[in-house]
């Protein structure tokens, strides 16, 4: 039988093996390895630091044009949109400062914000439960307003379609069947939000000629459909097709492949309605604007922000102008000064 005395001889010899072999080896390998080691180790940390110092000045690149953007906006967007008025639209998780952005441009190129219309996660919930709700609250609501629904369509584009029909118009002053502050509209809003689809603010009953939707835009990182991007197209669909002029516009975060807009632009429906995927900036904000008054103009819808996300232009190649007013007749003291 083996002593034990014999195991422990023996494991003590193999870890002093070890720590000779170690002692060995770092003695004969310190000198290039170290050398080696500590040169990579500070060309890492040069690029780093150059990585860093670039990531910095780019940013602050950003803040200043933003700033720049802010300061002209108002002189830029002036009276584009004078008279017309308007309705946010927002998806789960948009943006709140993405909203006060466009509804401060809004009010700077002259148009009223009528309201905002919040569809909640609800909405695009597909479950059997809620889509029966959904079409319920579809067949009540499209009865009393005299909308005939396409059974082809999913029951949220039907919604979308009964909104629309109740809260859009193609130009000031028309009229869908619907007046300023029509209760019927009022309480078509009011049942969606009852059940939880969607809630409101401001007076998004009353009839607005533009739409603007804001969505969160951002892709499921585990590759799946993202119920937001299946239904934003629809929407937009319907919103396009009761307004004088339709925008989507979302984020620059979250804008990569499979996001909302990525799959909107994809999409017939984009020559329907202009997309901009850099809204949490004050230029894209601006360019939302400027979009919707081209449309007005009768001007093509267009994909705009960054390219790598799959816009065409950064903005507009033409700024649209505000719509030519009549000049008063000049008096005589314009006259002499004209003949001078």
């Amino acid at each position: 039988m083996i002593d034990f005395r014999y195991h422990l001889v023996s494991i003590v010899a193999v870890f002093l093996a070890l720590a000779i072999g170690i002692v060995l080896g770092a003695a004969e390998l310190q000198g290039p390895t170290y050398n080696l080691l500590n040169g990579t180790t500070a060309k890492l940390q040069n690029e780093l630091g150059q990585a860093n110092s670039q990531r910095i000045m780019a940013q602050e690149q950003a803040n200043v044009g933003d700033a720049y953007a802010e300061a002209v906006e108002p002189t830029v967007l002036h009276n584009l949109l004078a008279g017309q008025k308007l309705l946010i639209v927002t998806e789960p998780g948009a943006q709140g400062s993405v909203v006060s952005g466009i509804t401060s441009a809004a009010n700077d190129a002259g148009a009223e914000v009528t309201g905002q219309v919040n569809l909640q996660a609800k909405f695009f919930d597909t479950s059997d439960t809620t889509q029966d709700s959904l079409n319920q609250i579809n067949l009540d609501v499209a009865a009393h307003a005299g909308i005939t629904l396409d059974n082809s369509e999913t029951y949220q584009q039907q919604a979308a379609q009964v909104i629309a029909s109740e809260i859009l118009v193609k130009s000031p002053g028309s009229s869908n069947g619907i007046t300023a502050g029509d209760t019927e509209a009022a309480t078509m809003l009011s049942a969606y939000a009852y059940a939880g689809f969607l809630t409101t603010s401001g007076q998004p009953a009353t009839p607005a000629t533009l739409a603007i939707v804001v969505t969160p835009q951002t892709a499921p990182s585990d590759g799946s459909s993202d119920p937001l991007d299946l239904l934003l197209v629809p929407v937009a669909q319907e919103l396009a097709a009761t307004s004088a002029a339709t925008v989507v516009v979302g984020t620059s975060t979250g804008s990569g492949p499979g996001s909302p807009i990525a799959v909107l632009r994809s999409n017939n429906v984009a020559n329907q309605v202009s997309t901009i995927d850099d809204a949490d900036f004050v230029s894209g904000q601006s360019v939302a604007i400027e979009a919707l008054a081209i449309q007005l103009d009768g001007g093509k819808p267009g994909s705009y922000g960054f390219a790598s996300n799959g816009a065409s232009a950064v903005a507009p190649s033409a700024a649209p102008t505000p719509a030519a007013t009549s000049s008063p007749s000049p008096t005589p003291s314009s006259s002499k000064k004209a003949n001078k």
